[in-house]
């Protein structure tokens, strides 16, 4: 089969393109004709980059988050899975770990496309638990970016937020993957949602595609004095952060109402950033780390899909495989907004 080999750290053209052997399922595994898989700045630029914590063996291949058809199954596996339509969920359960609580146990994350072979290839094995059949109504390059990330959005919500119907949200960088997903399950769970973003027409997209109520240029307005605006002087109940800007955060942390939750599930923009200390315990407000989901969590974001009324989140370009160190590069510059995906059937 044709795959993306890395055999080397270092910048995009590290990436080689070209053929390796197609691999069987073993028990319990499914093997999946890749159809579709992402670009993620975490999870693939980083460790192609060298600089995740996780080194993997040369030769690997990354993809995290790969979508497609199921063409064969290994022992333990029913042969009535052959021909459907997946998406696979990355993290792949230990063992050890207590069922429902996957998130919760670093000491035991082990990923597809980091710690065994990932999706930037034509096949694709996966623990067959991990290949979750997707709606019909969807396509295989909207599933890649909604599997990858609404389940994440959903975990952050509901199970650190504690989010309730009633409550207000801000969502910081509305537009992206993860955050246009926050912004559609923050809405479905009752909430009033306002984007935040750092451009007017990711502000436009997040109101008029994705749904929010209210949207802020965080760039060209007071982030914190437009959120007490709108709220009545209030504040928001939660903030979504999953960008970590050092210059955003404070005005994130200002728009908390007193008893605040603010989940934090990456750092794109920054690793450190400054706190009030008395702000935070004065108004008895909390910061909650949030970086991934449960098994559960997947299978309630499909089940939220299925009324159709969850839109993918916005996909800016779709590569063939043999183009994956152009999309690394694309990637980096960073200037644009949505997802990048790759296409290994664009390449035959």
């Amino acid at each position: 089969m044709k795959a993306i080999t890395l055999d080397a750290f270092g910048d995009p053209s590290v990436l080689k393109y070209g053929e390796i052997t197609t691999p069987e399922p073993d028990a319990g595994e499914v093997l999946i004709k890749v159809h579709n898989v992402s670009v993620n700045v975490t999870l693939d630029i980083a460790l192609r980059k060298g600089n995740y914590p996780i080194k993997p063996d040369f030769p690997h291949v990354m993809g995290i988050d790969p979508v497609g058809e199921i063409v064969d199954v290994g022992r333990e596996v029913s042969g009535d899975r052959v021909g459907e339509r997946v998406g696979v969920h990355a993290l792949m359960r230990s063992d050890v770990c207590t069922p429902g609580e996957e998130a919760d146990d670093p000491k035991f994350y082990r990923f597809v496309g980091i710690h065994r072979w990932g999706g930037y290839a034509e096949f694709v094995t996966v623990p067959s638990e991990n290949a979750f059949k997707i709606p019909e109504r969807i396509s295989f390059p909207e599933a890649a970016v909604i599997v990858r990330h609404l389940p994440t959005a959903l975990h952050l919500l509901s199970i650190k937020g504690k989010l309730k119907a009633g409550e207000w949200v801000l969502v910081m960088g509305a537009t992206g993957g993860l955050a246009s997903c926050c912004v559609q399950a923050a809405k479905k769970l009752g909430a009033t949602v306002i984007a935040g973003a750092g451009a007017d027409d990711r502000v436009d997209a997040a109101i008029n595609y994705f749904g929010a109520d209210f949207g802020i240029n965080y760039r060209t307005k007071n982030l914190a004095e437009e959120v007490k605006k709108i709220t009545g002087g209030r504040g928001v109940d939660l903030v979504a952060d999953n960008i970590g800007d050092p210059d955003l955060w404070s005005g994130s942390m200002e728009s908390l109402a007193s008893m605040g939750r603010l989940v934090t599930a990456g750092a794109h923009a920054g690793t450190t950033a400054s706190i009030d200390l008395k702000q935070l315990y004065l108004r008895r407000q909390t910061i909650i780390g949030s970086p991934g989901c449960n098994f559960s969590d997947v299978e309630s974001a499909l089940k939220m899909v299925e009324d159709g009324s969850i839109k993918a989140p916005i996909i800016h370009k779709i590569f063939p495989l043999h183009e994956a160190s152009e999309a690394h590069s694309l990637v980096e510059e960073g200037n644009f907004a949505g997802k990048i995906l790759l296409d290994p059937m664009m390449s035959n």
